[in-house]
């Protein structure tokens, strides 16, 4: 029988010697070939056995160990895993930077990877991160399946969030102060006498989005007011659809004086939209603009523009020394910490 090294799996230590894909499919009454498949990353298996299997694997509390025949016993990897959901925003680069810089000093490494918002594929590199036996994780979540990092908590990984929250989830996390942040860039839009503002959001599931929206609402009712719903455009992703949900606000006849914009990515297609429509002549006064997250040629921008700015590197510097604190030892017992950093709003 071949052993679980031979297979390039890991076990708990009390079962570590016995696992083998074989076992892993008697337990899921599946073949050894679907175990290896899902394994590899569920290519090929119908989406609800992958899940069952999967789900096996993780009750036995086994992961895929890329290092088993590298590391010695007892030996540490050195590393540390990162995942965000975007390589190509400025913002999570500067956050991988600051994370970098931190983890760099201790002289370990850092392997990064882009979830692109998918949740299957988040599984996946949790997965792939515990098998290559990281020291511990800096997340910036998909969604709010908790579920996810259930294998990391077995495996006293420690697990810092990043950016983004998880209900369900009871570890350390840096965030933004996105309900304040908003909340004042949309009091600046309501005492400029602005009513007609409209909000540009991104899914409900990601939890900046809802403190985004929750400050943008709690501006209004201290104005002993409410935004018109109409005007609030949630599961934005990237700047096409953002273009879109603007345009079409836009052709409205009662079109929006103001726009708030909850992310640097949906700022940037609010304002090729503004822009297009403006030069077109469709649009004679472009409205005011109020972005959450700063972005490249903000100063440049052909509209009125506020950014609320933070530093994004501060912000993975930060979860970098939390998740340090862990791994050393010096947070044993301390109850999951909350940090939230300061924004400011700037005038373009």
């Amino acid at each position: 029988m071949e052993s679980a090294e031979d297979q390039g799996l890991d076990a708990t230590p009390t079962r570590r010697a016995a696992l083998t894909v074989k076992d892993i499919a008697r337990a899921a009454e599946v073949s050894p070939m679907t175990v290896s498949r899902v394994l590899s990353g569920g290519k090929n298996v119908r989406p609800a056995l992958r899940e069952h299997v999967e789900q096996v694997i993780a009750d036995l509390g086994y992961h895929r160990n890329e290092n088993a025949r590298s590391l010695r016993p007892g030996q540490r990897s050195g590393l540390v895993g990162v995942l965000i959901t975007n390589i190509g925003n400025p913002y999570y680069a500067g956050v991988v930077q600051g994370i970098e810089q931190v983890v760099g000093a201790t002289g370990r490494r850092i392997l990064v990877a882009t979830t692109n918002e998918d949740g299957d594929l988040e599984r996946q590199l949790l997965s792939d991160f515990l098998g290559r036996q990281v020291e511990g994780l800096i997340v910036v979540p998909v969604g709010q399946d908790g579920e996810r990092f259930a294998a990391a908590r077995r495996n006293d990984v420690p697990l810092v969030l990043a950016s983004r929250t998880v209900a369900s989830v009871a570890a350390d996390a840096v965030l933004i102060d996105d309900v304040r942040g908003a909340h004042e860039a949309t009091t600046l839009m309501l005492e400029a006498g602005h009513r007609r503002i409209a909000f540009l959001g991104n899914k409900v599931s990601v939890s900046t989005g809802q403190r985004r929206l929750r400050g943008f609402r709690g501006a209004f009712a201290d104005h002993g007011s409410v935004p018109d719903e109409d005007l609030v455009v949630l599961g934005l992703q990237d700047t096409a659809t953002a273009e879109t949900a603007m345009r079409e606000l836009l052709g409205t006849p009662d079109r929006p004086t103001a726009v708030f914009a909850a992310n640097n990515r949906i700022s940037i297609g609010a304002i090729r939209a503004i822009a297009k429509a403006t030069a077109d002549g469709s649009l004679e006064t472009p409205p005011h603009l109020s972005a959450f997250d700063s972005f490249d040629f903000a100063d440049m921008a052909p509209i009125p523009l506020s950014v609320i700015d933070h530093d994004p590197s501060e912000l993975g510097r930060v979860a970098a020394r939390m998740l340090l604190s862990r791994m050393d030892g010096s947070a044993d017992g301390a109850a999951p910490r909350l940090v939230e950093l300061p924004v400011h709003l700037v005038h373009h």
